[in-house]
């Protein structure tokens, strides 16, 4: 890779604020669901910027849109749990449009990384 970390990547450095995003969402959630959909809004939001990292220091491209492709999975879980905690009136559109919004740039990013590059004529 061009890079020589991981946390050079602003996709890794967008899922690390998504991650926060969606802890302070999940300490707004009643305390029935401190165990239910709290626990796997925290999976998910953790399992973004750690596929990322982990696919960074894999041996091929390959390897690394694999990891990639997986953390864009998490995004999409994300962007339905959170849909979730709207629908049952635990969270306002207000509170949840942060790490909406987020969740559709990081969604982005990671596609551009997965695409491969543009051929040019010589």
């Amino acid at each position: 890779m061009a890079w020589t970390h991981y946390r050079e990547l602003i996709v890794w450095q967008k899922a690390m604020d998504l991650a926060d995003e969606v802890y302070a969402l999940t300490r707004r959630l009643p305390k029935e669901e401190q165990f239910a959909l709290s626990d796997q809004l925290r999976r998910a939001a953790v399992s973004v910027p750690s596929n990322i990292a982990e696919g960074h220091g894999r041996q091929t491209e390959k390897e690394f849109k694999q990891f990639l492709s997986i953390a864009k999975g998490s995004v999409y879980e994300l962007e339905t749990q959170i849909t979730i905690c709207l629908r049952q009136g635990y969270l306002t559109e207000e509170q949840a449009h942060s790490a909406l919004s987020l969740c559709e740039e990081v969604g982005k990013m990671l596609t551009r990384l997965m695409s491969p590059p543009l051929k040019t004529k010589n």
